[in-house]
Order: structure tokens, then C-alpha cells, then sequence
């Protein structure tokens, strides 16, 4: 997939998504002459798992999210 595909897959910008793929958090290859940024739907679906385990983490170590008895 093109980095514009994932940016509409993911609701963001295109400029978000060739951030996350330069700094390594989204694995991609970089193809043809020009260069041209893919990524695979796996490398994708991968990331997207891992964002809502990171989440789920932030989440119960967040003092304003605990469920108060």
C-alpha cells in the first residue's frame, strides 16, 4: 500500500504516516526509481496491534483513568 493508503486507513495525514515509516515504527520498503514508499498489509495490521497494546498500557498506568470504586 501506498503511504497515502495507510494515512486514509489510519484517519491521519500522509506527512504522519511518512514520519512513523522514517523513524522505524511502521515498517516499509522504498521502491522504484523514484523511490515510491509501500507499505505491506501485514507491517500494518502488525503496527495497529501494537498501538492498542501500547494504549491499553497507557491506560492503566494513567491515574486519571482508573475506575474509582
Amino acid at each position: 500500500m501506498t503511504l497515502a493508503d495507510v494515512a486514509d486507513i489510519l484517519n491521519v495525514a500522509p506527512a504522519q504516516v511518512y514520519t512513523l515509516v522514517r523513524s522505524g515504527e511502521l515498517p516499509a520498503i522504498k521502491i522504484g526509481a523514484r523511490g515510491q514508499w509501500r507499505v505491506e498489509i501485514n507491517a500494518l495490521e502488525n503496527f495497529i496491534a501494537s498501538m492498542y497494546s501500547e494504549t491499553a498500557e497507557f491506560v492503566s498506568q494513567s491515574p486519571r483513568h482508573k475506575a474509582t470504586p
